[in-house]
């Protein structure tokens, strides 16, 4: 199977630390990579935002953009994103202004809902805990071949410790999230420079007119896909994280698209976990960590740092700790150039996908970098 017309790649960047390593290692690792990835051709480079995360070190997309952006020239710089569960409009607007304001026409602010608000469930979707046997969470496909699991539960890992812990330290006491739609509309009107309370302009600054491309990131047919679709805003949807909803999430976005001038038509990018070797087997060694690290994620610990592949092997297991990293490991595209175009082509053809987002994690910086340039080489061929 291959598509007429490939979409353009970008890349996530987690800002990883592995085993042995630093944060400040880690950041470094992602200065380079940015720098690699804009002469290998990728279109953007999107920073992500966690806390309390021993593995991951982006806790502000913003500081992170602004690091990337004065080491690379063209390559768009963006959040993936921010979490709106702790911030305001007015913040969120300000950072990337700042950015923009030394990088203009470079930067992309993308929102997300935050962690530990789940979403509304649409009617008659349903949802699958880590629990169900499995067979019962049998790797399912979309009419392509594309793999699209049951959807994953993560009740648990909402009522995790850490994460309630995470939520009481980034919020003030007493403070209440506002509702996303309206954060949202607060967002466009202060880049607009319409924001008006009882007589009083709000004036962003800066932020206000500032030539950013506003993203909603989403897991789901929910919320966010209908908050970017009514806003005539793009929408990223989150395969490597959520991929039993993929299908439906895309779905629910074009189907309740309001064109506009400046978008008249619904844009999608659609995320991927790869890892690329020279071969198959020299992948598969290379992802290895990547069943351990989920599995500290999805048990609601957080990440831990990223292991070598001889670390890996060493993990003990459980049915049930097998059964929590299932669907992510079913739908990690491992293998070589030539697997991984493969498969790239199904997600992007089951999707519609007008661009696809490539996060990689190993264990060696080289690996990572590798494995994005044999994968633009063999995409773009």
């Amino acid at each position: 199977m291959a598509i007429s017309n490939r979409a353009p790649l970008s890349v996530l960047d987690l800002v990883p630390v592995t085993a042995g390593s630093t944060p400040a290692q880690a950041l470094r690792n992602t200065i380079d990579l940015a720098q690699q990835s804009e002469q290998f051709g990728y279109r953007r480079y999107w920073l992500a935002e966690h806390h309390l995360n021993p593995g991951v070190v982006g806790a502000s997309p913003g500081v992170v953009m602004a690091l990337v952006a004065g080491a690379t020239n063209e390559i768009r710089i963006g959040s993936a994103g921010f979490q709106m569960g702790h911030r305001t409009a007015l913040s969120v607007v300000e950072e990337a202004g700042l950015v923009e304001a030394l990088h203009p026409g470079r930067v992309d602010l993308g929102l997300g809902r935050s962690a530990g608000k789940p979403g509304p469930t649409p009617a008659g979707v349903r949802s699958v805990s880590p629990a169900r046997s499995t067979a019962a969470r049998a790797p399912q496909q979309a009419p392509n071949g594309l793999v699209v699991p049951n959807k994953f539960s993560y009740r648990t890992m909402l009522g995790s410790p850490r994460l309630a812990l995470q939520n009481q330290l980034l919020q003030l006491p007493g403070a209440r999230s506002q509702p996303y739609a309206e954060q949202v509309a607060d967002i466009l009107s202060l880049l607009h420079g319409t924001y008006d309370y009882e007589g009083v302009h709000g004036q962003a600054s800066p932020g206000q007119g500032a030539d950013v491309q506003l993203w909603i990131l989403g897991s789901s047919a929910g919320e966010s896909a209908h908050v970017a679709a009514e806003n005539s805003l793009r929408f990223a949807a989150n395969y490597h994280i959520a991929p039993g909803a993929i299908l439906e999430a895309v779905a629910a976005y074009r189907a309740a698209f309001q064109p506009s001038a400046e978008l008249p038509e619904p844009y999608v990018a659609v995320s991927a976990d790869v890892v690329v070797g020279e071969t198959n087997a020299a992948a598969a060694r290379l992802a290895a960590g990547y069943a351990p690290w989920v599995r500290s994620i999805r048990s609601g610990a957080g990440a831990i740092e990223y292991p070598t592949p001889a670390q890996a092997k060493r993990f003990t297991w459980t049915d049930e700790e097998r059964e929590l990293v299932a669907d992510r490991l079913a739908t990690q595209f491992v293998g070589s150039p030539r697997t991984v175009v493969a498969r790239l082509e199904q997600l992007q053809e089951a999707t519609g996908a007008d661009e696809l987002v490539i996060t990689t994690i190993t264990h060696d910086h080289a690996d990572r970098v590798r494995s994005y340039e044999l994968l633009a080489k063999a995409w773009n061929r």
